[in-house]
């Protein structure tokens, strides 16, 4: 399997990072790049660079406003004079206002969901380098190639239309999809990230052309709390196809595999004909925030499960923190992919 990767994600390299009002280094580091490169070298794959497609994919999903925030929040932050080193709200209007702000502040404010995004000076370059991975990795796809791999860094899958947080800005999985729409008519996004894909959730809710299931630890112990909870089914034309797996705390191999069959039986009665996978490797049972238990012999089994879809398929790095063995879970999911292929 061919893998897409750009070293540009180094140009974000956040430092903040609230935990239950406790300020610490984030766990979404460049140095979390670098083992899953190591991954990859692991098992042999081959490095591919992205392809510059500009903002037309991110368009697609992203609002104009939001983009434009992206854009140009670092210049106006660093105009105020008086600003620290990154960008955090220090106001969250959760969309009770009825007025867009005008000044940096409040949109920085409107445009971010939490405290766990914060913006600096090369995050825009890092986020549409991302991006440009994921669009590189569904235009392969599309051209023939039976799965590609995506390094993304920033993730995605906790960033809405017009809304950042969770260590995402763009939503890499999505923008994947909606590249995967120009051929394929119905898309599947399957989301085994530790965390919810709330974001991802949020731009296909009303939709019934994308398909998205998530398994993930229960929001009612685990981020995003508010969201992802099993009756969240969709609204409009997108009712019932939006699938949420919560799984309970320290969940194991045997029990995630389950909740995979499950996935796996609602996808095939959607019958989609191209499938994006939210690669998240923070289920493991050493990840640093340990909501869930999966060992890497089980990342293997969960490879072997994605590739049973037999379909066109676009593996999309997620979450997956500083741990010894982030490499070796990221070589077990896509050797044992290939195996089962």
């Amino acid at each position: 399997m061919k893998a897409v990767y750009s070293d540009l994600h180094r140009r974000h390299d956040p430092q903040f990072f609230l935990v239950r009002g406790v300020v610490q280094r984030t766990t979404e580091q460049p140095e979390r790049a670098d083992r899953l490169l190591a991954g990859l070298k692991a098992g042999k794959h081959t490095l591919i660079e992205p392809t510059k497609f500009g903002q037309g994919p991110r368009a697609r999903v992203h609002s104009p406003e939001y983009l434009s925030f992206l854009a140009e929040a670092w210049d106006a932050w660093s105009a105020l004079g008086d600003a620290g080193p990154e960008m955090i709200a220090n106001i969250h209007p959760v969309r009770n206002a009825a007025t867009y702000p005008t000044h940096i502040v409040g949109k920085l404010g409107w445009h971010t969901a939490d405290t766990a995004a914060p913006i600096g000076k090369g995050t825009w370059a890092g986020a549409c380098a991302s991006s440009d991975v994921a669009v590189t990795a569904a235009q392969m796809v599309l051209d023939g190639e039976d799965a590609v791999y995506a390094l993304c860094r920033p993730p995605g899958h906790h960033a809405y239309r017009d809304m950042a947080g969770g260590f995402c800005f763009l939503n890499n999985s999505a923008i994947a999809a909606e590249h995967l729409r120009q051929k394929h008519e119905r898309v599947a996004i399957l989301d085994v990230d530790v965390h919810h894909g709330n974001g991802t959730q949020g731009i296909f809710y009303e939709r019934g052309d994308v398909f998205t299931v998530s398994i993930h630890a229960d929001p009612s112990f685990f981020y995003p709390f508010v969201w992802g909870y099993a009756h969240e089914r969709g609204a409009g034309p997108g009712l019932g196809t939006n699938l949420n797996i919560p799984l309970a705390k320290g969940t194991g191999d045997d029990d995630y595999m389950k909740a995979l069959a499950l996935a796996e039986r609602a996808i095939r009665s959607f019958a989609p004909t191209a499938l994006v996978v939210a690669l998240g490797l923070d289920a493991s049972e050493k990840d640093p925030l340990a909501g869930l238990a999966v060992t890497t012999d089980g990342f293997r089994r969960i490879g072997e499960g994605l590739a049973r879809f037999g379909l066109p398929t676009v593996l999309v790095q997620e979450g997956g923190y500083l741990s010894d063995i982030l490499g070796a879970n990221l070589t077990a999911v896509l050797g044992g992919f290939e195996a089962a292929r």
